[in-house]
């Protein structure tokens, strides 16, 4: 049995769109930043199952922190 892997271009604008509906008090900027710093943080993960799960969760503690300290 195959699993298709989603490409993760597509899985991380779902997040972006995700992160948007959460935190629309958040500028654009700020959460494609908070998306960018998680996603680069996994750049040399080898193994890329859990990275987007991973990726959501690093963003959505830097926007609130960010918002809570602004």
């Amino acid at each position: 049995m195959t699993r298709e892997i989603p490409d993760e271009d597509v899985v991380f604008t779902e997040i972006a769109d995700r992160l948007r509906e959460r935190y629309p008090q958040a500028s654009p900027d700020d959460i494609e930043q908070a998306l960018d710093v998680a996603r680069h943080h996994f750049d040399g993960a080898k193994v890329r199952d859990f990275v987007p799960v991973l990726v959501e969760r690093e963003a959505r503690a830097a926007l609130d922190q960010t918002l809570s300290s602004g």
